[in-house]
């Protein structure tokens, strides 16, 4: 009982706090907090804190919490705010990527005097929406790699098995097949998420933080409206409709976009998956043939030894030591009782042989 206490406190002294918080000019700073310091400081509860928890195995998913966005997508776990991304173990080899390239996003428009215009300067989404795609970027694109790794490293396995089939290559293709199988499970619970998000305009809508803030501020302000002086002039202007608020095309053609991506993942594996299904199909008739090759020297060495139990049953007779008076006298017997009992074996091997091959046994 005390080792499993003891190991249960490792474990979560090994769990790093540490997080990187990037803001909307591409500063990041590495920060130490606790889940109570996260809780005050982008106003999210404790239970949305448990999704991005690594020792729970929490499915993929990305959800709208009032302020802020939660998304845990396999080793990226990201709250998204109006101002600034907090991303997860800053350090990981995964990680460092997703953190460069936020703030290459939001880098100055023009860097170094040179006049150039940053790619990314004419972007029309919010804050949150740019974050959320370099995300879906980030673990996309790292999928992607996986895949294509692993393409790289079992077409030419799976072709030295054809050619020689043996314990070691049997267990480099098993072990090929189990990290594509994993890696297929991890590509489908990103792509069902993506997918879901795309079939609920609701859930698209609850992604902007910050048109919420907006149409809350602009609802308030209409409510504080009571002079009718400041009502006739605020009648020219109207108040933006659900439509307006609910207005996800251009989210939902960039999600659609990176759904396409993780879709060419997915066949990539289905089509890795079919070669492996093919390859263990072609495996099984090599060894179906040399069963059968083995049954039919079997069948002949079995027809053989049948012959043999004749020619060894007249022999076992004729070498009885006992007394008869026809064996006096009768010397030039042997060579026609040899002759004789080698063309009866041999006639019944071939008979055999005959009767297997009209069967379609050899």
């Amino acid at each position: 009982m005390e080792s499993f206490i003891v190991e249960s406190i490792k474990k979560k002294i090994a769990v790093s706090r540490n997080w990187v918080a990037v803001d909307k000019f591409g500063q990041g700073v590495v920060l130490d907090l606790d889940k109570y310091d996260l809780m005050r400081r982008v106003a999210i509860n404790a239970r949305d804190l448990r999704i991005l928890d690594p020792l729970l195995s929490y499915p993929c998913g990305i959800f709208a919490r009032g302020t802020a966005i939660v998304a845990n997508l396999e080793h990226i776990k990201v709250i998204i705010t109006k101002h600034e991304v907090l991303l997860r173990d800053p350090l990981d080899s995964e990680v460092i990527p997703i953190v460069e390239e936020l703030k290459r996003r939001w880098k100055p428009a023009f860097q170094d005097g040179d006049g150039e215009e940053d790619e990314y300067a004419g972007n029309e989404f919010p804050f949150e929406i740019q974050a959320l795609e370099v995300v879906l970027q980030g673990i996309c694109t790292s999928l992607d790699a996986e895949a294509r790794e692993l393409e790289l490293a079992a077409y030419p396995a799976l072709d030295e098995l054809i050619t020689k089939t043996n314990s070691r290559n049997l267990d480099r293709v098993r072990r090929m097949k189990s990290t594509m199988s994993r890696l297929r499970i991890r590509v489908h619970k990103v792509r069902d998420e993506i997918e879901q998000l795309i079939n609920h305009n609701d859930r698209m809508a609850t992604l902007y933080l910050s048109r919420k803030t907006d149409v809350n501020s602009i609802q308030s302000l209409w409510h504080l409206i009571d002079s009718p002086i400041i009502s006739s002039k605020a009648s020219t202007c109207s108040a933006p409709t659900n439509q307006e608020t609910n207005n996800v095309e251009e989210l939902e053609m960039l999600l659609e976009a990176y759904l396409m991506q993780i879709e060419s993942t997915k066949n990539k594996l289905e089509t890795l998956r079919e070669y492996i299904n093919d390859t263990e199909d072609y495996i099984n008739i090599q060894i179906d043939n040399h069963r059968n090759q083995l049954i039919q020297l079997e069948l002949f060495l079995s027809s053989g030894s049948v012959c043999m139990s004749i020619y060894s049953a007249v022999a076992a007779v004729f070498g009885m030591n006992i007394p008869y008076p026809w064996r006096e006298n009768h010397a030039y017997l042997f060579k026609w009782v040899v002759l004789l009992t080698t063309f009866v074996s041999a006639s019944t091997l071939m008979l055999i042989i005959r009767y297997a091959r009209r069967k379609g046994l050899c």
